[in-house]
This record gives structure tokens, sequence and C-alpha cells, in this order.
């Protein structure tokens, strides 16, 4: 670890809040920005023209008339279906700084990667940091018991200032400085840009898989994992670990649905674990290994994660968080149905002809 990015030492304490339902996250977020007195930084990739995202344009544009410097950095694609030109015009209007990231253009390859990270950052003093997008689907009060469910971080101390370095670096299209020896007894900020930095997440995943001892939770909306992540998740299972993945039973992405059945067989085969979480749309990223390693973030466990999207994800071996994490994934595990094996090899041919062509199209999901 260099020093220009330093981790937090294992015995200092993680200073975090922890959110599952968006409208807390939200209004937590909400006072922030309010109460913010030099910077504002907030990365989206969807940033929705509803009445969230209408919440958070009124309140970055209040705080622009104030002459806080608030800029705002949105993916295009992301956000194509989910935002017309009022809601970024307004934050213009105001002194807002607008920057589209990606934006159709001549290079496919180049579109094709995606800004996936979601945060904000007030001042010098917090970030926001998870799964929540900033539009009405994450809120109970707006849509309804139905609402997706998410994880979302707020942290201080000094991953603040890392944080800061790495939205300006992509705010101003220049390479962030290099970090390739964090360990799992680190605390840090994971991104997957520039190349070097590109398989890193993939590789803390994969060391942690083989040093657990005892359990891996891991909850993903997405799970279509490349095979060096198969194979880590079935040799823990096989030498006795308890591995369980968490995915959603209602997905908002069919086809990602379809290359995650895909993976199933092999998984169930080796001993893995998988439950489908029934209530209500998943969109959670967590992971935690023997109570001890954990991760949250913006990264599914997938192609695009791993290799395409910018991503942003804590890695932590703090043991609060740990703990919060593991509550959690076993409160969710209540409200999901475990796969079985025997019922999973009856599926009918229709089913096996989705999945052949959802894994078809794994590495671009």
């Amino acid at each position: 670890m260099t020093a220009e990015q330093p981790t937090i030492a294992a015995s200092e304490a993680l200073d975090f809040d922890c959110f599952i339902e968006g409208d807390t996250a939200y209004e937590a977020m909400l006072a922030a920005i309010t109460g913010a007195r030099r910077s504002i930084r907030l990365e989206a990739y969807i940033l929705a023209d509803d009445e969230i995202g209408w919440r958070f344009a009124e309140a970055l544009a209040k705080q622009a008339d104030r002459g806080v410097d608030v800029r705002v950095h949105i993916d295009a694609a992301g956000s194509l279906f989910w935002l017309s030109r009022h809601l970024p015009r307004h934050l213009q209007a105001h002194g807002v700084r607008v920057q589209w990231y990606h934006r159709i253009g001549w290079s496919p390859v180049r579109y094709n990667r995606r800004n996936h990270r979601k945060m904000l950052i007030v001042d010098d003093t917090v970030l926001y940091l998870g799964g929540m997008n900033l539009h009405r689907e994450n809120s109970l009060s707006v849509f309804g018991p139905s609402r997706w469910r998410d994880t979302h971080l707020a942290l201080r101390g000094s991953l603040v200032r890392q944080a800061i370095d790495l939205f300006d670096a992509l705010w101003e299209h220049r390479r962030e400085p290099p970090c390739e020896d964090i360990t799992l007894h680190d605390t840090a900020l994971i991104t997957n840009r520039p190349r070097r930095w590109k398989h890193l997440l993939r590789r803390l995943y994969g060391n942690a898989f083989a040093a657990a001892k005892s359990t891996i939770y891991l909850t993903t909306p997405y799970l279509v994992p490349d095979l060096r992540t198969q194979h880590g998740m079935m040799a823990a299972a096989q030498r006795g670990v308890d591995v369980r993945l968490l995915v959603p039973r209602h997905s908002d992405s069919r086809l990602a649905q379809w290359a995650a059945h895909a993976a199933y067989d092999a998984l169930l085969r080796k001993g893995v674990r998988i439950y489908e979480y029934l209530p209500r749309v998943l969109h959670a990223k967590t992971a935690v290994v023997d109570g001890y390693w954990s991760t949250v973030g913006t990264a599914n466990l997938d192609y695009r994660s791993f290799f395409l999207n910018y991503e942003m994800n804590l890695v932590t071996a703090d043991p609060r968080m740990a703990s919060v994490l593991e509550h959690q994934f076993l409160e969710d595990i209540r409200e999901a149905e475990e796969v079985r094996l025997d019922h999973w090899v009856r599926r009918g041919l229709p089913d096996r002809v989705t999945e052949f062509v959802g894994w078809l199209g794994r590495r671009w999901l």
C-alpha cells in the first residue's frame, strides 16, 4: 500500500453507520447536504427524475446558490431511461457543475464501460457509499412495501480523504495513485481503475475464500461469477466451510437472472447453499467471511463489476462491520427460500434454454 493511498490500521475502529432502508439513508444524506459548508461531491449511476431525485436536486441547488462547490457526476447509460433534461438543467442553472460519464459516442467498447459507483462526499467529513441509487424504488414512503432491499454506509475518518482523491481523479480524467498490496487485514476503499486496480477486488474475494475456515456469507443481486470466483466458493464448501449465497427471487434484470441460474447447478453440486430472497427486489452487495473480513459497496458478483465497470467497495477487517453485516444476512435468510439440488435438477428444458442464453451474454450483463 503506497503512502498516497493509506489504509486504516486494524486496531483503529471504523466509524460508520449502516442503512438498509432507503428513506433513512436518504434523510441522512439530505441532512449532510444541507449542512455542507465547502463542497459536495456526488457520483450517481441512477439519478432519477422522480420524487427522490428532485429532493436531492433541490437540496444541491440550494447549496450551490449559497456558494458551496457542488459537483455531480452522472453515468450516462445508468440514468438514460430514468432522467430527463429538466433535472440536470435545473442543477446547472443554480451553479451545480454536472458531468456525464461516457455518453453514447463512436466507441461501443468505451460506452460499455460504466461508472457504477454511488457515493456522496460532503466537505471532508462524511462519505456515503453502497448499493442505493437515487430513485423512488428504494423508498418505502414513495414506492411502498415493495421497495428494494439494499445496503448503504455512512463512513467518517481517513477514508473520506481517500474517497475525495478517487472522485477527483475520475472527475479530472486522470489516473488514481497505484494501490496494489492491500491485505485482508486492511481497511480501504477499492476501485477498479486504472488497470493496476482492475482485478484487485476479485483477488481479495479469492484470498478471503481461500482463507475461510467457517463461514462465507454473500449477498448479491446479480450472480454471474467468473470461473475463478466460482471455483473459490466451491473449494471452500468442499473443505467444510458453510458457504451461503443470497440472491433475489424477483430481479430487475431477467437476463441477469437467467445467467445466475446457469451457475446454480455447479455451485449446488459442490455444497454451496443458495437462497432466494422472496419479499422484494434484492439489490444489496455484501460479503462476510468468518465473521472477520467483510465488504460492502457497489460491486456485484459478476463479470461487469469485476472487469468492466468502475466500482467502489469498502473492504475491512473491522469486527463491528462484520457483525452488523452478518446479522443482517442471517435476518434476510429468514425471508428466503433455499434452492435444493434435488429440486433444481428437475427443472425443464425451457429453463435450461434461458440459462444457456443468459450465460452466453454473461460478460455484457
